[in-house]
């Protein structure tokens, strides 16, 4: 969810796309898991990282030969990448074992353990862990380990197609304390979960000394469930005093602070809510309190500086709540407040007015070929008015002449998507398009400018200059057929029946293929590839 949020926020980013990979990965969802590898690739080919979630992928989908053409890919571009080489070993391994017969066991911990954990509900995240899969390879080359460790029991299990701790119970299993523990939403004091069972002990064992004491911490647990009754009534002051009886029975239980904390952000003083929070803290580090105990503490500050608007401060104490106890919902938590975080200060930094100076200052640039300043101030201009079109239009210019063409391209699409009735930027995006060798895409862009304004003298001019480089193209050119190649539209035309059959009239049967091509749509679709170079015409 957090990074199909960053991804919309800025979909030109590769990261984001790896990243949601790796995660649907996790889950199981081995497909989409794929498609955003793909997609990672396509936005940044050059990076070594998006062949490796891709090969991760395929590998889960047991489609081998393709994982491993993908790992060769990467390390075409860094030869000396560890985890592509890694991947490349282990989808081989994997492969060479799915051709051989199995014996009675099934080869259990051989190469196809990572693949078969890598979508179970549990042990795929802690695929991620090194302790854990140093535990899996220990696994694979002595199997009697597998008695000695509870959690590769489990394991066993999984591989032997049972369920082995994907119930739920399993994966989250209850905290025990003696401590009372409650849920960690971040104003809620209710303890919703269930009571920790007493001891077994029988009370005539315990000294008097130790009955005494559970007597005490007996007291202290009925003062805060009372106090948490109150906080859902609203009786925050009575709810107050409650937390300070049951504090002032048990001074080592911090969860009473916790609780305390919360009504006070409650009723608005989050400063006095923080430093409870911090003399709990204090508390728990002098009597080792648990790590689960201290991380909830830490949630409550976050909750409070939420209270208080101050994200960055949050956002740091819920990072210490994870040093203390690792929490995947936290973890989201955290991946949208830095989401939220950045969307604000780029709409705090939004001004028209600064917007048209540094626009003004790209254009003298401009003018005087100082392209890299240029493209500073437009950069500048864009965000501080994001909504403008004809700054990125600027941009886009200016990273043309600097030959930056992929980067031009992307920011006069973005253009496009404000005001897809901006002429100029048909006729730039054309232009971008003539650059890169895709007259194909150069033709439509300037059709499109050109149904949107007829007269526009720079799509007129564009499209008659597309048009004879396609008529006077003589030969193929290896660089226009890449670009081709990797266009989806040009692969869907390719790989139409009807559209492959006329290609092959064309050689053994012109007449036919010449009555074909009266019909406008395949007309169309046979033009496209001759645009695009893919088809030559002699």
């Amino acid at each position: 969810e957090a990074y199909t949020k960053a991804i919309s926020i800025d979909p030109s980013d590769h990261v984001f796309y790896s990243n949601r990979s790796a995660a649907y990965l996790s889950k199981g969802d081995s497909v989409n898991a794929l498609n955003d590898a793909e997609k990672c690739i396509q936005v940044n080919p050059t990076w070594p990282k998006g062949y490796s979630r891709k090969g991760a992928a395929l590998h889960a989908l047991k489609r081998w030969d393709e994982a491993v053409a993908s790992y060769e890919s990467g390390l075409a571009i860094a030869p000396s990448d560890s985890g592509l080489k890694s991947g490349l070993s282990e989808v081989q391994k994997a492969k060479e074992s799915s051709s051989r017969p199995q014996g009675p066991g099934g080869d259990l911990f051989g190469p196809q353990l990572i693949s078969k954990l890598v979508g179970h509900p549990k042990f795929g995240p802690r695929l991620a862990d090194p302790a854990f899969m140093r535990k899996l390879q220990n696994l694979q080359t002595n199997p009697q380990l597998i008695m000695q460790d509870p959690e590769m029991m489990e394991v066993l299990q999984v591989m032997l197609g049972g369920m082995g701790g994907a119930n739920e119970d399993d994966i989250n299993p209850p905290y025990e304390s003696t401590k009372p523990t409650y849920d960690n939403k971040s104003n809620n004091t209710n303890n919703n979960t269930k009571s920790t069972p007493m001891e077994t002990e029988s009370d005539e064992k315990l000294s008097e000394e130790e009955k005494a004491q559970k007597e005490l911490k007996k007291r202290a647990i009925a003062a805060k469930d009372k106090g948490n009754t109150l906080y859902k009534e609203k009786k925050f002051l009575e709810a107050i005093a409650a937390y300070d009886e049951a504090i002032s029975i048990d001074k080592t239980n911090i969860t009473f602070y916790s609780n305390k904390a919360a009504v006070y952000i409650e009723m608005g003083d989050t400063d006095k809510a923080i430093e409870l929070c911090n003399e709990a803290i204090e508390l728990g580090t002098h009597h080792r309190a648990s790590y689960e105990d201290k991380a909830k503490v830490y949630q409550r500050v976050a909750s409070a500086y939420l209270k208080k608007s101050d994200i960055p401060a949050a956002i740091k104490s819920y990072e210490k709540a994870q040093m203390e106890n690792f929490d995947k919902a936290i973890e989201r938590k955290i991946k949208n407040l830095q989401l939220d975080f950045k969307k604000l200060q780029q709409e705090s930094y939004i001004n028209p007015e600064l917007a048209e100076e540094a626009k003004e200052r790209g254009n003298k640039a401009f003018r005087e070929s100082n392209f890299p300043e240029a493209i500073k101030e437009y950069e500048e201009a864009v965000k501080r008015a994001p909504k403008n079109p004809s700054y990125r239009n600027n941009l886009a210019a200016s990273y043309l002449k600097m030959g930056l063409f992929n980067d031009a391209k992307r920011e006069i699409e973005r253009c496009i998507e404000i005001d897809r009735n901006y002429v100029k930027a048909w006729a730039k995006k054309g232009d971008i398009e003539f650059f890169m060798k895709e007259y194909h895409k150069a033709l439509d862009s300037y059709r499109a400018g050109l149904q949107i304004e007829p007269d526009n003298s720079l799509c007129k001019q564009g499209l008659q200059k597309t048009l004879e480089k396609i008529n006077t193209s003589q030969g193929p050119d290896s660089e226009r057929t890449a670009h081709a190649m990797a266009d989806p539209e040009i692969q869907s035309i390719l790989n139409d029946p009807v559209i492959r059959n006329i290609l092959s009239d064309m050689q053994e049967n012109p007449n036919s293929a010449q009555k074909a091509m009266a019909d406008p749509i395949i007309r169309a679709k046979i033009e496209k590839l001759i645009a695009s170079g893919v088809l030559q015409v002699r």
